[in-house]
């Protein structure tokens, strides 16, 4: 009895375990029979038991078309059944799909992210009007707030101005307009008042469960 015992390491390889080795020994077996009605039977019979297993692709469009394929690639695309979706192609489903190509962005200002390359871009390709001179404005004050987010300490708008020149290329200017951008202590001050809400929130629930528990008879 002890030498017909099977460990893992002699056993065939599964090619996909998720369906365990019963099903695979029923595909082998559905393989083996001389008779394409007989293997056509049985491999209905196996797609039945391989949806059990799989409920969840129930609810994905086609589930059977998918089961189908599997079907085939545990067969190592060598059973003769007539698939109602025709034989999938082995080169088409074993072949590797092409390397995503990250951006390889090394901005020279990196506190103030990739994005803001792109709102400048934007920014650039625009018309000359009121609508690109806010937007030239949102995006110098943004860069502030990306700035003092990085540096903690005030800075000048000439700092910005010099930066968002660089940044387009020379195309944004606004080193001799008039108007100021947002003060240092508003932006930071948007961010912080959020964080003080929070922090009053968590406040009053604690007093809140503390007046509770007072409150709360001890038996």
């Amino acid at each position: 009895m002890i030498d017909n015992l099977e460990y893992n390491t002699e056993r065939e390889h599964l090619i996909i375990p998720e369906y365990g080795r019963h099903l695979q020994k029923m595909i082998n077996h559905a393989k083996s029979r001389e008779t394409k009605e007989e293997r056509n039977k049985l491999a209905n019979a196996i797609i039945s038991v391989m949806g059990n297993l799989q409920p969840h692709l129930r609810d994905v469009p086609d589930f059977k078309h998918k089961l189908w394929d599997q079907l085939f690639i545990m067969a190592d695309f060598d059973i003769d059944v007539d698939s109602p979706y025709g034989e999938p192609s082995k080169e088409e489903i074993q072949a590797r799909p092409e390397p995503l190509k990250y951006p390889q962005n090394h901005p020279k200002y990196r506190f103030y992210g990739n994005n803001i390359k792109t709102m400048i871009d934007v920014a650039v390709s625009w018309e000359e009007g009121e609508l690109k001179e806010a937007l030239t404005y949102t995006i110098a004050n943004h860069m502030k707030k990306c700035f003092l987010n990085w540096n903690k300490d005030t800075v000048e708008d000439d700092v910005i101005y010099n930066h968002l020149l660089e940044l387009s290329d020379g195309k944004l200017n606004l080193k001799d307009s008039e108007e100021d951008l947002t003060d240092s202590s508003s932006l930071m001050r948007t961010k912080s008042k959020y964080g003080s809400k929070n922090n009053s929130n968590k406040k009053n629930n604690n007093s809140n469960k503390k007046k509770y528990s007072n409150n709360r008879k001890r038996y």
